[in-house]
């Protein structure tokens, strides 16, 4: 599979060849915090298989937690594009909405749902986890 996607101003573009480890819905606080309060749409790829194709991308990371995650914005319109965190080492957490075609997007799993709010929407036929499954 090959995917493009890009920030709000168009000055970061990349593309990810290769098949998605897992395709979620994040309900952490921290997800809710960046996005403005909705769950993060996530796709999780190996981190070879993404690519910038036009500009750099700076990075996040909170200095007062233990094992921060590594946040990539656009530094000019503030886009968050990707992340990595330390639980997926080698692996790259594309936000769903940054993909040029975002349709290809389909939710496996809800997780960190402890901390959903009532307006969050679960859909019925996938299942939801506390916490991270296993």
């Amino acid at each position: 599979m090959k995917l493009t996607g890009r920030c709000y101003c168009g000055d970061v573009h990349y593309e990810i060849e290769g098949e998605a480890q897992a395709s979620l819905h994040c309900h952490c606080r921290e997800c809710q915090y960046v996005s403005g309060g909705n769950p993060a749409a996530l796709m999780i790829f190996p981190l070879e298989t993404f690519r910038l194709t036009q500009g750099e991308m700076k990075q996040f990371r909170r200095s007062d937690l233990e094992r921060p995650v590594t946040r990539h914005f656009c530094e000019h319109c503030g886009t968050g594009l990707a992340s990595e965190t330390p639980n997926r080492p080698g692996s790259i957490v594309v936000k769903v909405g940054t993909l040029d075609d975002p349709s290809v997007f389909t939710p496996a799993v809800a997780i960190f749902t402890c901390d959903k709010q009532a307006f969050h929407h679960i859909p019925d036929d996938i299942p939801a986890f506390d916490k991270r499954p296993g």
